[in-house]
This record gives structure tokens, C-alpha cells and sequence, in this order.
């Protein structure tokens, strides 16, 4: 999120809040070192236990809504602490959207489109707030820039097939409908659900159609 108008939360809460989105960067991560077997053995259960939390925490008057609100309320957006709407918080659908696409893509656009969605959001969420001033679709051109340029690096720094100057080109690409998906994300859904989903399923057409001999295989890595 990148919006110029956002005020739910202060701005050392929004840092607060990025720190925190910046430990899933180890789902990535760790995804690369193990199969897709083992990482959704360890998703699985734990977006199922996210999601049961998430939604038991609307129920009023009870403990576990106090504690969490008590714990977690300065952090939470107004949209997640609608009682009547239940939306699920960034968490969940972070844990979410790793089991969506570890299920559907291969593992090496995976790395690359879910480091995306950490660096990428967290550089659109923290500068656009700060610098956020020129309005460009539903968020900030600012915002969105940072998205774009911090996710490049994440495309330089991410395993490649073979490595070759396509694979880059088709990372730039889809960062930046990456970009695009991430501004105008409220429309549709969460965007740790759209970031992911639309980078992975770009880099895919992309291969598709400019590496059609390309296997989507890492070497020597667990797949």
C-alpha cells in the first residue's frame, strides 16, 4: 500500500508493521532449500491455524479479541478491525498466498514474485507514505516508483534458470505489472494475495512465449 491518504495508522506503527512483513522474506528463502512438498507441509498448516486465529478474533468480548487488540490493535488497519466484515489480516493472507502459488507456479518465478511482494510492498508502503504527494491511479507515483525500482533489485539477486539477459528482461516486466497490480489492488483483493499472483503469472506468460524451450527448473536445488 502506498495510498497518500492513509492515516489509520501513525507512521512508526507502519514501520513497525513493515518490520514485521519483513520476516516473511524467509519464506522465499527457505523455499529455495527445500521442496515444494515440505514447504507446503509447513504453509499449509500454518495459514490453516492463521486463518482459525483471524477469524476467531471477531468474536466480541472474548479473550483471545481483547488480547489480540490489546497485543496487535495500534498496527491493525481499519479494515481489519471491522467487526462486522471479518477481513483477514496481512498475516494470513501472506501465509495464504505462499500456499496459492508454491501449488500453482514453479518454484524459481516463486522466489523472485514472493521477494517482490515483501521488498516491493514494504518500499511502496514506507516511501510512498513519506514522500507520497503526486496521485497516480489509486495510490502514490511515488509509492509506486519505489515498488518498481526496489523490486529490480530483487529480480538482479533472484536465481535464474540459465541466466541469461531474457530471464532479466522478463523479471523487469513483470515487476513492473507487479507495480501496477500492487496500486490499484483494492479493487479486487488483498495485495499480498494480487502482488504474487500477478508477478508469477506474468513471469509465466513471458517464459511462455519469449523461452518456450525453457524448463522452469532450478539445477541442483530441491524442487
Amino acid at each position: 500500500m502506498n495510498q497518500i491518504d492513509r492515516g489509520h495508522i501513525d507512521y512508526k506503527s507502519e514501520v513497525l508493521r513493515k518490520s514485521i512483513h519483513l520476516c516473511s522474506l524467509s519464506i522465499p528463502v527457505i523455499y529455495y532449500f527445500i521442496t515444494k512438498e515440505t514447504a507446503l507441509g509447513i504453509l499449509i498448516p500454518l495459514a490453516v491455524f492463521s486463518l482459525i486465529l483471524d477469524l476467531a478474533r471477531y468474536k466480541k468480548d472474548t479473550k483471545l479479541n481483547q488480547y489480540f487488540h490489546a497485543v496487535f490493535g495500534f498496527m491493525l488497519r481499519e479494515h481489519e478491525k471491522d467487526l462486522n466484515k471479518k477481513n483477514l489480516n496481512g498475516a494470513t493472507y501472506v501465509l495464504l498466498s505462499a500456499v496459492i502459488v508454491i501449488l500453482i507456479f514453479p518454484k524459481v518465478l516463486v522466489v523472485t514474485a514472493f521477494a517482490v511482494l515483501i521488498v516491493g510492498d514494504i518500499a511502496a508502503a514506507l516511501i510512498g507514505r513519506k514522500f507520497g504527494k503526486t496521485r497516480f491511479l489509486d495510490k502514490s507515483l511515488q509509492g509506486t516508483l519505489a515498488f518498481f525500482f526496489f523490486s529490480c533489485i530483487v529480480v538482479f539477486l533472484t536465481p535464474k534458470v540459465n541466466g541469461i539477459y531474457q530471464e532479466y528482461l522478463i523479471g523487469i516486466v513483470a515487476v513492473a505489472i507487479g507495480a501496477i497490480a500492487e496500486n490499484v489492488s483494492s479493487r479486487f483483493a488483498d495485495d499480498n494475495l494480487v502482488i504474487p499472483i500477478s508477478v508469477s503469472l506474468a513471469m509465466l506468460l513471458m517464459y511462455h512465449f519469449l523461452l518456450p524451450d525453457m524448463a522452469l527448473v532450478l539445477a541442483n536445488v530441491p524442487n
